[in-house]
This record gives C-alpha cells, structure tokens and sequence, in this order.
C-alpha cells in the first residue's frame, strides 16, 4: 500500500487515507503473527539476541499508547503492566550478550485482546481529532504515522525471527508465498558507474513521513567506480563457502574472528546441510539451495566475501558506501508514493520471499531497490542538522555508535518508509536481517565517507553536557568531580573493594570518566540515549560539539576532547548502555558500588526500584544516592511518590520514604549534602542542594 503524503486539498480525504493507512499497518501485522500455530512459540527465543515474539507482538500496540501518552495526547492508559513490559529492548544485543533474565510476559490471549482494544481506540481518534494540511512533525497525524511506519518496521524483523521458528509452530498461507521459480545463477559481472557528486537529506519540504535520520543534509564527492551487475547469489557465496571461506582468518576483520569463534559458523544463517546437499529456510518452508536468489548474510560474512574476491581480482572489491549506491539508486527516478508497479521486489508486490536476482533490471543493474537488504560500508550517523523528534528521541541515536552499518534498498518485506528512497536503516555488524549485498570495484582504497560533527543544541543536553565538562560557576567546584571525589573517598573509608561499579543516571558521562582509573570496570546506565551517545562519542576519541545560551538568540560554541580534560586514563574500562534503573537486565549484578544520580526522582516506580537495588550489588557494598527528592506528577505516580506528601494527616519527606524502603537490608552510613549548578545561560543558573546517602547492603 501507498503511504499518505502529507500535503493535500481535502482534510476529510486525507483522514480516510490515514486510517486506511493505519488498518493496513495493523492488520498486515496481525497476518503475519497469524503464521504461528502454537502459543508456545511465542515463548521461544529461535534469535537470543532478541526478546521472543510475545513481545513484538504487543510492543507495536503499546508503542502507539506510549507515544500518545507522551505528547499528552491521551491521559489514560490501557494496561500499564503490559505497556511496560512490551515498551523496551527492541534493538539487537551484542553477538555475546546472551542475557536470559526473566520476564513476566503476558499470555497470548491478553495480548490479542489488548490489541483489539488498541486498534479501537486509535480508529476512534483518527475519527474524531483535529487535522490540518500539510502535516506537521508537531500534530498527531504525525505521531499516527509515526506508529504505522514503526508497526512496518516490525512486520519485518519479526518476519526474520519467525523465519527461525521451527516449521512445526508455522502454518502455510496463501497471503505469505514465497517465489516458486529457481535456477542456475548468472555469471556475475561488473558494470561501469559514474562517479558525481551526491547530495545526502531528506528535504524538510519533502511530502512523505520521515524518521529523524533521513533528515539534514550531506554532499559527498564519490569517484567512478564499478558495481556488480547482480546482487551475490547464493551460487556465487556457494564458492566463497567451498574455498574454505569461514575457516581462512584473514579473510575476516577483528569483529568477524571474534564473531566466527563464538558462533563457529560455516555458512550463511539460513542456509541448511543435509547430506552432500544445501537448502535453504525461507519465511514458512526449506526448499533446496535456489542458487540464483540473492544470499543472506550479514556485514561481517559480506565483508570477508568482498576479502577473498579482491584476492581475485586486479583491483580493490568492497562494499558500497551509502553514497555510492545514491549513484546506483538515481537511475531510478521515481519514488514508493509515484509507483504504478514496483521496480524490484519489495513492498509485498510479488513474494513472500527473495526471488531471482535477474528479475528485475534497470538500465543493466538487477535489483537496485527489493529483493533484499544490500549492506554498505558506512555506518549511520546524523547529517548536518540532523534534530531527533521529541516523542522518540532514541529511535536514531543508539545507532550512532560506529557499530551498527547502513542497508539500503529495501527487500522483499520493506513496506512503506523502508521501500522510500531516503530510509536510512541500520543493523549491528554481526546481525541478520533479510539483507544480501552486491560489491563494487574501486581503483581507490579511500572510502568516500560523511564527515559530519554537527553541534547539539538540545537545551536539556547542552546543560548536562556544560555541568559536565564546562567550567566550574558561581565559585562552585565542578558538580561530577566533587561527586567522585566523594566516591573515592567513601570507598576508602569503608573498605570497598574497585573492582565493579554501576553508575546509574550517568548522563553524559562524566563521573564515570573520572572514577575510571581507579575501579576494573564500570557499567554506566542513563534511560536516555541522547544523553550516553555523548560518553560514547568522547570515549572513542572524537570531540562532542555542543551550543550554550549566551543572551537571546546569542549562543557561545563548545567543543570537548577527553585528552584536553585529562580524562583519558581508564576510558576503556567503561560500557555505556541505556537501560531503565527500574528494569535491568540480569547481567547488571555483582557491584562493589552502586551510584544511582537522581534516578529516584526520574522512575515511575522509585520504589520498584529500591527494592529490586540489593540484587545487583555484592554483600557489603554500598548504594550511594543523590537526590533532591523533586517527584512529579508527570513522570511519577503519586500514589508512588516517596515524599513530599502526607500520609495519615502526618508529613512524610523524601528521605523518610528512603529509610522505609532500605532499612532492613540496608544500613545507613551517613548522609552529605552536595551542590550542583546547572547554567542555563550567562547570567542564570538552576542551583540544586541534592542530598547524598550512604547504604551498605548488609549479609544475608
């Protein structure tokens, strides 16, 4: 289906395109979970770097309510347990991350009824709600779309974890046929390209829905190159395998050794042997190996391909960066939304499957756009003025890590934003998707990349990142050091071992910096994605750029290094993660020292989160609070409030709460106060006098 533009003359015509929008999104996906035959499966974790599809099931509902809750949109929940539990962890886990903690996930039956309920609720609204043209990145027809372009996403990468199910939990469907035609492959070949220049940005004017990624803008040289004619078939992957491809080392780069020696894989993730002979597990069926379809594999696997091909060949065979395949893409010149038929396979139009890689040809290229997946070289970052939405502020910036690589063009699964020609979605190295790749040939071992560093100029984060790593004010020592300082201290005094710390509310990062010197290792955990993108960046060397207010429309431009601060000794020793301080995963266990900053006051749940602290640390070690006991309404439940508040005609403040929750398990140490002034422009600045509290787990 065709998504809306957001231009039009008619509102009530544009109305009846959302809607019917939304029910395609939603009842493609109720399709595709159809497929399982079993509640069991739903249970099952076919990927372990993934939750098991209970989750995805009920994620792409609650993520509607989510959002809507959000943007103040709705002021009632559903199912707050089920919006909980089905709201996070959505993207992949490292290759050796095989965390198996424990979840209360809700039977398939309440899912389905919530869904139900869900998909009522949002009919009514787009009902019924104010809407005007064109939509604004600001109204809730955007969140709306926001939602089915989300829900879309899901239908695929549910559909590759699906694709790992045993076929026993699957049952066979006209609507899912995968394509009935194979054969030999044809001999690749290399076609020339022309290099140009290539703009990178989805205009701000563009009439399609966006993600904040697509956004901004990039102009990257790219010189002639030569590109394969056909993407890598499995017949052409098929001589890599036989050459002794998974057990030549050279072939890999450090990641692909260590992912080969983890997985010790020998073929691509849905190939099968049996016997002399290969197969291959489509969406709901094994068929034997097709070799002319594209083969699926991820980065790493493409990587060491395009290694032992160069060995091969006279010059240079890579991956395409995402700038040279804009050079394959733009001899075609229309986009998803002009389409009377799709030029490749994608979209849903033809299979439920890959499907020939001859099939499709424009202008002596097969496959430009669909069929599947086609991995690049560069990894995904912001272009210049690149500004994440506010209602997901983490759909991008986990990803601009250096780890997770672009895959352009679609596959036979893309729908909606994922067949436009500006999606820009990206996978860690290591992960499968059904994504393939073809090679170019290149006299020039420099790769053209996007040199981008764009300033941020989030007030929130600017103020983080100037309390951090800006000079000190008002005659105040530097908030994170004193902080340190104090930890350093207190671990001393009782005798705490440095071995392992967890730093919970860690913002920016800086804290952790200063402590990395003196402990093994540090785990450093913020619910905000757009606040640790900032510690990543500094701790693999690159400067963060950021702005602060000066006066008005003034402002004064930042730039930090690590090296500049002294903060390089022990930078290594630090992980930063995002994760909510009231859920985390098992593996966060096992600390001499717990810092939780401010996490009281910024839970849904402060006390879920105090009685479930003692878990993660060691007997005898210390949980050190910083609070100013400032519970709000709009990010806690009163009823869940600490303090602040009466109870039985009778004051009860922050700290009483506290000692309610921990005495018992814990011992109070002592109590300190600590000063932090947050700058919001030259002359104001936010001081906070936070309360810091020492508990020691006690045995037993």
């Amino acid at each position: 289906m065709t998504p809306p533009l957001l231009t039009g003359a008619s509102v009530e015509q544009k109305r009846a395109e959302l809607k019917a929008y939304f029910q395609n999104s939603w009842d493609s996906y109720d399709s595709l979970f159809s497929l399982i035959n079993s509640h069991e499966a739903f249970y099952l974790r076919p990927e372990k770097l993934r939750h098991p599809l209970i989750f995805y099931f009920g994620h792409t509902a609650t993520f509607y309510i989510n959002k809507l809750i959000l943007g103040k949109y709705l002021d009632r929940r559903i199912n707050e347990k089920l919006e909980a539990i089905c709201a996070v962890g959505v993207d992949e886990m490292s290759w050796d991350d095989l965390d198996s903690s424990h979840y209360d996930w809700p039977k398939v039956s309440e899912v389905i009824a919530y869904r139900a309920e869900v998909k009522a609720l949002m009919e009514r609204l787009i009902d019924t709600m104010e809407l005007s043209l064109p939509i604004a990145k600001d109204s809730l027809a955007w969140v709306i779309l926001m939602g089915c372009e989300h829900e879309r996403i899901h239908i695929e990468t549910s559909s590759v974890i699906i694709r790992m199910l045993p076929l026993q939990y699957l049952t066979p469907s006209e609507q899912w046929q995968a394509c009935a035609f194979s054969d030999e492959a044809p001999e690749n070949a290399l076609v020339a390209v022309k290099g140009k220049s290539v703009s990178l940005g989805k205009s701000a004017e563009d009439h399609t829905y966006g993600w904040d990624n697509e956004y901004g803008q990039a102009q990257v040289e790219v010189k002639d190159f030569q590109a394969s004619k056909y993407l890598v078939s499995n017949q052409e992957f098929l001589a890599f395998v036989e050459d002794g491809g998974y057990a030549t080392p050279e072939y890999w780069n450090g990641e692909g050794q260590q992912w080969l020696a983890y997985t010790r894989a020998s073929m691509p993730r849905f190939w099968l042997k049996k016997g002399e002979h290969y197969y291959q597990r489509n969406l709901l069926s094994e068929m034997p190996l097709p070799l002319d379809w594209p083969v699926e594999v991820n980065y790493l696997e493409a990587h060491a391909f395009c290694q032992w091909k160069s060995r091969q060949s006279s010059g240079y065979i890579r991956l395409p960066t995402e700038a040279e395949w804009y050079c394959l893409r733009d001899k075609i010149p229309t986009d998803l939304v002009d389409w009377q038929e799709a030029p490749g396979n994608i979209n849903l139009e033809y299979f439920a499957s890959s499907c020939p890689v001859n099939r499709f040809e424009i202008d002596g290229l097969f496959d430009i756009t669909g069929n599947v997946w086609q991995w690049t070289e560069s990894a995904i970052d912001g272009f210049n003025g690149f500004e994440v939405h506010p209602l997901y502020d983490d759909f991008s910036t986990p990803t601009f890590d250096g780890k997770h690589n672009l895959i352009k063009g679609g596959s036979w699964i893309s729908t909606g934003n994922e067949a436009c020609r500006s999606s820009r979605y990206a996978f860690r190295r290591h992960f499968f998707q059904h994504a393939g790749f073809r090679y170019i040939h290149s006299e020039y071992r420099e790769i053209p990349a996007i040199e981008v560093n764009h300033y941020e100029t989030s007030g929130e984060i600017c103020r983080q990142l100037e309390n951090h790593y800006g000079e000190p004010s008002l005659n105040q020592d530097n908030y994170p050091q004193q902080l340190a300082k104090r930890l350093l201290a207190l671990t001393e005094k009782y005798g705490v071992p440095r071995e392992k710390m967890l730093d919970l509310g860690c913002s920016v990062g800086r804290c952790a910096f200063e402590l990395a010197p003196a402990f093994d290792h540090i785990d450093a955990v913020d619910f905000s994605a757009r606040y640790i993108q900032h510690g990543v960046r500094l701790q693999q060397g690159q400067s963060v750029r950021y702005t602060c207010e000066n006066e008005g429309d003034i402002v004064d431009f930042k730039e930090i290094f690590l090296s500049n601060l002294g903060l390089e000794q022990g930078k290594d020793k630090i992980d930063f993660c995002q994760g909510d301080a009231a859920n985390l995963k098992a593996i966060f266990t096992g600390y001499d020292l717990v810092l939780a900053q401010q996490v009281l006051e910024s839970s849904y749940d402060p006390r879920l989160f105090l009685t479930n602290i003692r878990q993660r640390l060691k007997p005898g070690g210390l949980l050190v609070l910083v609070s100013d006991y400032s519970f709000t309404e709009e990010v806690t439940d009163k009823s869940k409030w600490l303090g602040g508040i009466k109870v039985n005609g009778e004051n009860v403040t922050g700290f009483d709460g506290l000692q309610q929750c921990l005495t018992g398990r814990f011992t109070l140490l002592e109590q300190q106060e600590i000063t932090r002034v947050l700058r919001s422009n030259r002359r104001h600045y936010q001081v906070s006098e936070l309360q810091l509290t020492v508990w020691r787990l006690e045995n037993g």
